[in-house]
């Protein structure tokens, strides 16, 4: 039986969640899974060690699914990765530009790569995932086919890279988060950190401003906040909010008692270092 270390992540191999995992964690064994919330459960249960999981895209904007499996899921973000997306136009062997009339992709793919849609004049086939689309392309074995894809599904699927970085921005970033069973909270002291927690207001005029005001008097970065609905009802709101600095450090162990006065319910989700990909781009 092997012990070799395993990542979930969800889409075909090949996918972006495919990438940025092999770059990290070169040596485990990474698992496909067809929805988050297999990736979560691959964890849950044991199946995986880790998942790696897209929380925040530049473009897009956040990954909403996540937003809803994170709360409940029992599991803690133990790191964070940034990933330059870059798309490929790949066609299966013996295609080109010029043979070429339809493009399969995510439905966020296409809509990033909106330019040389026009440019060569394709219908646009939305497909489940980039990866999962450039699989669609070499089973049809179709020269009038084309996915867009990340490069590494062209290397797995044995297809043709027919134009490369496709995406009309050049910013266009990934921002994942490893989940664990266990809590690992990087130690205080030890370089830049980040917090996630959630917390739920009562349903109080100025509750969430009285809230947040700790962070401010104390000088804390708050970089995320986001809101969502609980259980379908629309007098609890509940925040996902995320913060430079340590919850050992004073100011942020002072924001958070302060915190714990105008809220419901506090749990941090995860402490890890923060990726060098944050003071790059400030």
């Amino acid at each position: 039986m092997s012990t070799k270390q395993r990542i979930a992540y969800q889409g075909e191999p090949g996918a972006n969640s495919h990438i940025v995992a092999r770059e990290h964690y070169p040596e485990w064994e990474a698992v496909a899974c067809a929805s988050f919330e297999d990736a979560f459960a691959a964890v849950t249960n044991g199946d995986a060690d880790l998942a790696m999981i897209p929380i925040d895209n530049s473009i897009a904007g956040r990954v909403s699914d996540i937003h809803h499996f994170l709360p409940t899921s029992g599991l803690h973000i133990v790191a964070e990765h940034f990933l330059r997306i870059q798309f490929s136009l790949l066609g299966v062997p013996g295609s080109s530009l010029d043979t070429i009339k339809t493009v399969h992709s995510h439905v966020h793919a296409l809509g990033q790569c909106r330019k040389i849609i026009k440019k060569y004049g394709l219908t646009p086939i939305i497909s489940g995932d980039t990866a999962g689309a450039a699989r669609e392309i070499a089973d049809a074995a179709d020269p009038s086919q084309a996915a867009i894809s990340p490069p590494l599904a062209a290397e797995i699927y044995g297809l043709e890279v027919l134009a490369s970085d496709v995406e009309d921005e050049d910013h266009n970033t990934t921002r994942f988060v490893v989940l664990s069973r266990e809590a690992r909270r990087a130690p205080a002291g030890n370089g830049p950190t980040v917090t996630s927690f959630i917390f739920n207001v009562r349903n109080l005029p100025a509750a969430l401003y009285k809230a947040l005001g700790g962070f401010a008097t104390n000088g804390v970065n708050m970089t995320k906040l986001e809101s969502y609905m609980v259980g379908g009802e629309f007098t609890a709101t509940q925040f996902l909010a995320e913060v430079d600095g340590h919850p050992e450090d004073t100011p942020l162990r002072r924001a958070l008692e302060e915190l714990e006065f105008f809220t419901t319910d506090v749990k941090i989700l995860g402490v890890y270092p923060a990726d060098p990909f944050r003071s790059l781009n400030p």
